[in-house]
């Protein structure tokens, strides 16, 4: 078992550098697969999540590369040998459930693994399914698989009760080599979905509207799609996580390699609250905080709203600041699962259904901590950074799935660190000495 060893309390200075975005990144990987030859994808961050999509995607007959130093990634489609994403790697990952409208526009047939519910919460695909089928896909669901089959892909309107992102991904795929016009109302407007249509347009594909509730994607013929070199745009989750980790230190650094513009909301937050918040380059910030900081109110929303995968750091912020703050969780049923453990370390917490009400407290304390995903995982070690004393964190797996040398770049803002492989013998909680860092 891996662990974090962290002794808190140290402000966090230097610079720090964001990766290429996860949540980008898998979807480009899957949109790979629409175009005959080698594709290349720069600004791909070495995370487990991006194995397991390589994983998938080399199932099915695509030839892939990944250069660690280059943080590139080389996928040749030319030829597809299966239309089967099978459930032992989509289970591990719901995003790889994108491959499904991949497939079914360029094969016109799909065999694609369920991807169930996660720790998060509920995340249903019923979306995906009725746009598929509107598009004239015959679409039947046996032992845990989608089968769709689309002799004819014939594009038409589709509107999405909710503004799924993955069901909105799905569907733009499925699209791009329908015959006509498909127009998606109610669509996802994250930056990831714009890199989604930028990345598929500059492949061939004619995409229009992407970033607002409206898109409509004008189907091409396949001949007219091909090989591209693209990169992935930053990470603007990474980018929020380190900004918080900075303010919870009470540190000041620069965040580089980062779009402001995606974090707008975010920012606007942390900057109620008292942080120092500037902008010195067009993809630079610096981030400070000197004095406690004052709670506010959070509610979780669709981009571009406050969102929901920095909901977790707005809590561990609201631990220790003056005042009551009110965190309201919008879009999934089960998203404070870090609650108990920062509860562990002193935050005053109190937990009706989707709202949790956070009275600061004057400071946290380490101890032995368990990352139960990988937003919650994520936002514990922010509170471990900004806590009196030891502590250790537990079931890294979670982290690793999004944060790429996670460690590595809060050591190098001064951040004390350490991560450590041991074998458990024992169920014994393990014992934290004052000179492990």
């Amino acid at each position: 078992m891996d662990r974090y060893y962290i002794k808190g309390g140290t402000p966090l200075r230097g610079e720090v550098s964001i990766g290429g975005a996860k949540n980008s990144v898998l979807k480009l990987m899957a949109a790979a697969l629409l175009a005959k030859g080698e594709t290349k994808i720069y600004n791909v961050p070495d995370l487990t999540d991006v194995e397991i999509m390589l994983s998938v995607i080399a199932e099915l007959g695509a030839k892939t590369s990944y250069d660690k130093q280059e943080k590139s990634l080389t996928i040749d489609a030319s030829d597809l040998t299966s239309i089967t994403a099978r459930y032992e790697l989509v289970s591990k990952m719901r995003a790889s459930f994108i491959v499904l409208g991949a497939l079914v526009s360029r094969c016109r047939e799909a065999v694609v693994a369920l991807p169930g519910g996660c720790a998060i919460g509920e995340r249903r695909v019923d979306f995906h399914i009725k746009g598929l089928e509107a598009l004239g896909a015959k679409i039947k669901i046996e032992n845990g698989y989608v089968h769709a089959k689309a002799p004819k892909l014939i594009g038409t309107d589709i509107y999405l009760d909710i503004p799924s992102v993955g069901a909105t991904e799905n569907l733009m795929l499925a699209s791009v080599l329908a015959e006509g016009s498909t127009k998606i109302q109610n669509a996802a407007q994250e930056p990831e979905i714009v890199d989604l249509a930028n990345f598929l347009n500059t492949m061939g594909a004619d995409i229009n509207g992407a970033g607002t509730s409206e898109i409509i994607i004008n189907g091409v013929k396949q001949e007219k799609l091909h090989s591209i070199e693209y990169t992935t745009i930053p990470d603007r989750i990474e980018a929020g996580t380190f900004m918080s980790a900075i303010i919870a230190t009470k540190g000041k650094a620069i965040i580089r390699n980062v779009f402001p513009a995606h974090l707008t909301f975010y920012t606007d937050k942390l900057l109620k609250m008292g942080a120092n918040i500037k902008l010195i380059e067009p993809n630079s910030l610096e981030v400070s905080c000197r004095n406690r900081l004052s709670s506010i109110n959070f509610v979780t929303q669709p981009y571009p709203g406050f969102p929901t995968d920095l909901q977790s750091m707005a809590m561990t912020l609201l631990t220790c600041a003056d005042g009551v703050g009110i965190i309201t969780e919008s879009l999934y049923e089960n998203r404070f699962m870090q609650v108990p453990e920062l509860r562990r370390m002193g935050a005053d917490i109190h937990q009706d259904r989707n709202h949790a009400i956070i009275k600061g407290v004057k400071k946290l304390t380490g101890t032995t901590l368990s990352a139960s995903d990988l937003r919650a995982g994520a936002s514990l070690v922010v509170a471990a950074l900004m806590a009196e004393g030891n502590s250790i964190i537990e079931n890294l797996h979670h982290i690793d799935r999004g944060y790429e040398n996670f460690e590595n770049k809060l050591r190098l803002l001064g951040g004390k660190i350490e991560r450590k492989s041991e074998e458990i013998v024992s169920p014994v909680e393990p014992k934290i000495t004052e000179g492990l860092l």
